[in-house]
Formats: C-alpha cells, structure tokens, sequence
C-alpha cells in the first residue's frame, strides 16, 4: 500500500482529471495524506508562463517530502524542457488524459482487490464529457497539448453523474476543454440531448455547464436549457476580446456582432466571461472596444488574463504589448467587472434563490452569484437576499 496525494493547477478540466487518478488510486487500495507521502501527482496547467512557473514550484515542493512525484496535465505536455531540472523523484508523464490514470495506477501497483467507492471532496461533482480542441486561435497551445476533440459516450457520460449523485452531490458541472463539441454520433446526442437527458436523473438538484465557445450557443441548446428545470441560468462564454480586428488576429470564429447575436434570448442568463489583455495586436482603442462591448452584452464577472506567449502557436514570437500596460488594463477590467457583478447582487435583494453551500457561511445560487448564507456545509436551502457586500449578497436561510 502507498501513501499519497493529489493536486490540479488550472481548469475545471484538470481538476476533473486529478480526481479520476485519485479515485482509481483510493479503489486500489492506497491511502491518501494530507502530507508527506510515498507518492504526489500534480495535474499541471499551461495556458500561462505563470501557470507554468506555479506548476513546476509544485513538483519542487511535492519533490522535498514524497518519495515519487508524477507531473501530468497539460504542462507536462507543453515541451520536453518545461520541466528541466527537476529533482530525480519526479517523473513528467506526457501522455494524453485518457491515458494517464491507467499509467499512473499501474506504476504506482493495485493492491488486493479494493473497490470502494470514495466521494470527492467538493460539493458540485465536475464530470468531464468532452477533451481536446481541433480549433486553432492564434494564441492557444491547448490543441498541442490536450489534442483534438473526442467525447465521451452519452452513457458514460450519464452512469458518472447517476454515480455522483449516490455518493451525495447535489450539483454536477459538466465541463471539457471545447464543450460545445460534445457528440455521441451512435447515440444521436448533441450537448442539448445530453443535457436533457441528464436533467432526468432522479436525485440530480442541479445541472451546470462550465465553459462554452459562443459558436456552441445555438437554438438547440438555449432550448435545452430553458426546457430543463434542473439546469442553472448562467453561461460562461469567453469573449477574449471585444475589438474585432483583434479577435481576427486572434483567429476566434466571430465578431462582436455576432457575439452579441447569438445571446439574443439569452437575458435569463447570468453571463460571465474570459478576456486576454495585452494581445500583441491590442491598441488602447480595441482596449477601449473591449469595455465597451462587456458593458453593452450585460456581462458580470470578468476573467482578465495577461497574454502570454504560448511555445508552437503563431504567436509565440510576439508581445509588444509593456507589462505594466497589462497591468493596468487588467485592473480597469477587473474594476468594470466588479461594478458589474454588484449591480446584480443589488436587483437579487428581496429575491428568493436556491443556495448550494459549499463553504461555511457561502454558497452559490442558481445563476452562480455568491450568496453569504449560514446553513450546513453540502446543503441546498432556499434563502431569501437581504443585502449586499463587496463580495456577494447577503442572505437568510428560509
């Protein structure tokens, strides 16, 4: 039997795949630590230098008190140098998702014949339907990595969330690198078929998507949404720009007018957002274009993120754009969003919502505002706003 522990860097993406190695390494029988162990798995992430740097300060650390440490995710995969220099405890398994529980598993030994089923530690269950991008913005290293898209089977896909809910999740996020892209050709099912036929899972409260290409966001799948009581009325669609000029250096598949189109229909959503600032084409007037825009759709929270250049994408070799301008353009968005996201905590005030609670004293409605509310950590409990802070409403448990 070894000892071990888990850890993700990035996306709901990646934490959905440390928590696959952490559930086949607790059924083989391994016990898992919140501390010095035989083994550590870090699930790393790229999209960023940052992310990189935070990735291989991770295995360092996991180096000084584990005997083995085995670096996976989308870092791993990034370059045979990414992490150069590591002590010689850690193993970088470059290997697609799919591949790496298997290999993780059979390194580090079954023992017996364990088969216990072990809840995850966080209240919403995420169940990843869908993996890779066959897309290419000019920007992202994410294809290289993760490679092209495939899916998941519907039925595999609906046996996790039935296994979710026994183990007691009242919400499942489903989430994938390109969402949208979801098939079961065999079974005839788009994102909207699957998601009408997860809303029929007896037990299942709450059905959340995580992240959607706009270009996904089509009749069939608002529909399936509306048509779907269990499904919450938010949608995370990154915009990365709202100038059109840079979104076609970018090489995104839409202009602004047909972001804005696509969302007709769409005002029973909470909308948040992804945004690059300092991309090498980004002016202040497409700076300027891009607050606007926000402003314009009625999007609340923004997730401002500093263009990096990316190894392998077009481009790699470009970045004009001065850190300190990143800097300042991150804080106005950051500042925009956050008037935003207060203005629509103040229209919930007098509102009644249903709250997951998944921290002492917070929880998130249905539209994925925070909502400060005392109630027993894993509960859903209908709470009625009577305020609001700097950081979510204010509520009282009904």
């Amino acid at each position: 039997m070894a000892t071990f522990t888990t850890r993700f860097l990035g996306c709901k993406v990646s934490f959905a795949d440390e928590q696959a190695i952490r559930e086949r390494l607790l059924a083989d029988g391994h016990t898992e630590s919140r501390g010095a162990a035989d083994v550590a798995v870090i699930n790393t992430c790229c999209v960023t230098n940052e992310a990189v740097a935070k990735s291989r300060q991770a295995a360092a650390q996991a180096a000084r008190t584990h005997s083995r440490v085995y670096v996976t995710g989308c870092a791993a995969n990034l370059s045979s140098n990414a992490f150069a220099g590591m002590p010689g405890n850690v193993e970088v398994v470059a290997r697609r998702s799919e591949d790496i529980v298997e290999t993780i598993a059979g390194d580090v030994g079954a023992i017996a014949c364990v088969q216990a089923d072990h809840r995850l530690e966080r209240v919403r269950a995420f169940v990843k339907i869908q993996d890779g991008c066959s897309f290419s913005c000019a920007f992202c290293v994410i294809p290289l990595v993760r490679g092209g898209t495939r899916s998941r089977t519907a039925d595999a896909v609906l046996a996790e969330i039935r296994r979710r809910v026994a183990q007691g999740h009242h919400e499942v996020v489903l989430t994938g690198v390109n969402l949208g892209c979801f098939r079961d050709r065999v079974a005839g099912l788009t994102l909207g078929g699957l998601i009408r036929e997860a809303g029929a899972i007896d037990g299942l409260a709450r059905l959340r998507l995580s992240s959607i290409e706009i270009n996904h966001v089509t009749l069939e799948l608002v529909d399936a949404m509306r048509d779907t009581p269990i499904v919450a009325r938010h949608l995370h669609i990154p915009l990365q720009s709202g100038d059109d000029g840079v979104l076609r250096a970018m090489g995104r598949r839409y202009s602004i007018g047909q972001y804005r189109a696509r969302l007709e229909g769409c005002d029973q959503f909470n909308l948040t957002t992804d945004v690059i600032v300092g991309f090498p084409t980004e002016d202040d007037r497409a700076f300027e274009n891009t607050l606007e825009a926000i402003a314009e759709i009625g999007i609340t929270k923004v997730h401002a993120f500093p263009y990096s250049p990316r190894p392998g994408t077009r481009t790699a070799g470009e970045d004009p754009v001065a850190p300190q301008v990143k800097r300042e353009r991150s804080a106005r968005l950051r500042a925009a969003s956050d008037t935003a996201c207060r203005a629509r905590w103040a229209s919930r005030v007098g509102s009644e919502d249903i709250v997951l609670v998944d921290r002492p004293g917070l929880g998130y409605a249905d539209d994925y505002t925070p909502w400060f509310v005392e109630a027993p950590v894993g509960s859903l409990v209908r709470a009625r706003a009577t305020g609001v802070t700097n950081d979510g409403v204010l509520a009282e448990a009904l």
